[in-house]
């Protein structure tokens, strides 16, 4: 198997900085179970990866020091959070002269080895690529995927391997990432204005897009929402490119042309019926809101695309075995995650940290929950990203019956605040609605919620901060909380 820049021997070592990271140790487990020896290093405190790569027994350190790195080393691959300057383990690599790859390079020459496939999008793309998992392992097909969080349907990791021939990944845009990877098909759910420290309009994200739709070999296919202005934006543009010839272009969604068309999407009981034009059959969805199922047309049709290129078509028993393993899906870690339910109260964790992902949450959950009132709790991530789309954050949490505000959680890549704290979207969010409060400390809230939370509630945490911390504080203390 070709597999670009990665050593092409079985066997061969490979050590990895930053080896704790979600979508470091999922291609870890992948190049683990290609035949290669693994090893790494990342810092100290627990991470829910410890367990994965303790069972898959791969040796790791827990501190950086330049001789954890093995004499006989055939490549380091490394974190983009690290750098040779920062990073006494990197730095000792350079020295040495051996080969190294960031994570993203990394992942995309192992793409190379494979009929690949990229799910990218501003929102949707990590549900997409755990949809897609399920839907592929339920037809059958001989395919490693590599999610961007875990997912439960994937016994808790990020990756599932069921074979060779095909491989889908989830592919980020930030930095431009994902222009590393080797796609034979993108499946694209949307673009818009985000990572505005890198992206400063919603031109320049747009344009990213369009480059990795670029990378698209002849007879590539480009799956796309229509749903999304972005996505059919990009679409188009391609398409135009194309002239008609060599590529392929596939919508999905409510307004979409073609097989994979949404004729209706009905909520009873907490689930939802989906039905697509070119599938008669209802497909059933147990995760809240018509974004999951525009994820799920996405995934569909990736799937079929595969059905089609390895046996033309699709087998009853191959198709019955999708719907069953879609209808089980349950999410992924941190994708409107149920915590659990104690006294009368359900608790969830979702990472929407983008107006746009915040309301569509909210609207899934407000029709799938109809008899719960919604408390929230939301930490705004980055100031860059909550100065820029302000307003839009102030009018995303409407279907809320309670909002509680935090703080702005800051990256480490921003040097200033651009005069903006999480007081200034309290502020903004109070002018347009009730039961708004602001608690800066996401556990100094425990109080104030344990006063307002009461039996039928749901409540959810929600951004990309650290106030997920405040919703399991919540929960181990369910059993006292309401009348």
């Amino acid at each position: 198997m070709h597999m670009g820049n990665l050593p092409r021997r079985k066997g061969a070592r490979i050590y990895c900085i930053g080896i704790k990271g979600t979508g470091m140790c999922a291609l870890v487990e992948l190049l683990h179970h290609g035949g290669f020896q693994v090893s790494g290093s990342d810092r100290k405190e627990a991470f829910y990866t410890d367990p994965i790569l303790q069972a898959l027994g791969i040796p790791y350190f827990e501190s950086f020091d330049p001789s954890h790195l093995p004499q006989d080393a055939d490549l380091i691959i490394y974190s983009a959070a690290y750098s040779p300057e920062t990073n006494p383990e990197l730095a000792e690599a350079r020295a040495r002269g051996l080969p190294l790859l960031k994570y993203t390079d990394a992942l995309g020459a192992y793409s190379a080895g494979f009929d690949a496939s990229g799910i990218a999008g501003v929102h949707g793309k990590t549900t997409a690529t755990a949809m897609a998992g399920t839907l592929i392992r339920g037809a059958g097909l001989p395919a490693q995927i590599l999610a961007g969080s875990a997912v439960g349907a994937f016994g808790g990791r990020s990756t599932l391997t069921l074979g060779n021939t095909y491989f889908v990944a989830e592919t980020c845009e930030y930095r431009r990432h994902f222009l590393s990877f080797h796609p034979r098909r993108i499946v694209l759910t949307s673009v818009e204005s985000d990572h505005q420290d890198y992206y400063p309009t919603y031109e320049s994200i747009r344009d990213a897009f369009l480059e990795y739709g670029r990378n698209l070999p002849p007879g590539g296919e480009l799956i796309y929402c229509a749903d999304d202005p972005g996505a059919r934006e990009v679409a188009k543009l391609l398409e135009q490119e194309a002239g008609g010839k060599e590529k392929r272009f596939t919508p999905y969604g409510f307004t979409a042309s073609g097989a994979f068309s949404i004729q209706s999407y009905d909520v009873a009981h907490e689930q939802a019926l989906m039905v697509l034009r070119g599938f008669p059959e209802p497909l059933c969805l147990q995760i809240p809101g018509r974004h999951s199922a525009l994820n799920a047309a996405g995934a569909l049709a990736l799937t079929d695309s595969l059905v089609k290129a390895e046996a033309g078509g699709w087998q009853p028993e191959q198709w019955e075995g999708a719907r069953q393993s879609l209808a089980a899906f349950t999410g992924s870690k941190r994708r409107s995650e149920i915590i659990g339910e104690r006294g009368g109260i359900l608790f969830m964790d979702d990472y929407g940290h983008h107006p746009t992902a915040v309301r569509a949450t909210l609207a899934g959950l407000r029709e799938f929950y109809p008899q719960r009132r919604l408390v929230l709790s939301f930490m705004a991530h980055t100031y860059t990203r909550t100065a820029a789309l302000l307003d839009g954050f102030a009018r995303c949490f409407e279907q809320a019956d309670i909002t509680v505000l935090h703080k702005i959680y800051p990256s480490a890549r921003e040097s200033s605040s651009f005069g903006i704290s999480g007081e200034t979207l309290f502020a903004k969010t109070k002018a347009l609605q009730d039961a708004v409060y602001y608690v800066a400390e996401p556990l100094d809230a425990v109080g104030l919620l344990r006063k307002l939370l009461r039996p039928g509630d749901l409540f959810i945490t929600m951004g990309a901060g650290d106030n997920w911390k405040l919703g399991e504080a919540l929960f181990a203390q369910a059993c006292e909380v309401g009348p």
